[in-house]
């Protein structure tokens, strides 16, 4: 008598897409949200003002009141006893005395350049994790910029801070 089902004999195998486009995915998921548009940077007196509209004294007001704060947050957060004591040299080395703000920085350690961080994640992976889920969102939004994605190689990220393997990477 036939009920209709079909036997399948042997071990069922279940159907799975390549690994590549599994991180592929995984890569393009945040760019999704990523919007092109320079943002308004948000600051402590409540206007909104583009950073490329800010002139110095603004800028330098909003990096105190608002920038390092999170920066120092993030940081302490991670590891607060050595970074108790938080200021500009953080990301700007000494160059912060001669008003030499221009990043990416030598001061910072040079990153490998590779696709995804991989030698990063290897030898750093809490620090690597800890900068690409809290430091980079939080310090793109303070600066009222989206963050970096791999689609369009434009936004806030790594290199803004850091040099790659010979230089700067990504316009930065």
């Amino acid at each position: 008598m036939d009920t209709g089902t079909t036997k399948i004999s042997g071990p069922a195998k279940a159907v799975f897409p390549k690994p590549w486009l599994f991180v592929l995915v995984l890569m393009l998921l945040p760019s999704l949200g990523c919007n092109p548009k320079t943002r308004q940077s948000p600051t402590m007196e409540g206007s909104q003002v583009e950073w490329s509209d800010m002139d110095t004294s603004q800028r330098k007001r909003h990096m105190k009141q608002v920038v390092l704060p999170i920066a120092a947050s993030v940081f302490q957060s991670w590891r607060p006893e050595r970074y108790a004591q938080v200021d500009c040299t953080l990301c700007h080395g000494q160059g912060f005395q001669n008003e030499n703000f221009h990043m990416p920085t030598n001061h910072l350690p040079r990153l490998s350049g590779t696709l995804l961080l991989g030698p990063e994640f290897q030898n750093h992976p809490e620090t690597t994790q800890l900068k690409l889920n809290r430091l980079v969102p939080e310090m793109a939004e303070a600066l009222g910029k989206s963050q970096f994605s791999l689609i369009t190689r434009r936004g806030f990220g790594c290199y803004s801070c850091h040099l790659g393997p010979t230089g700067p990477m990504f316009g930065n």
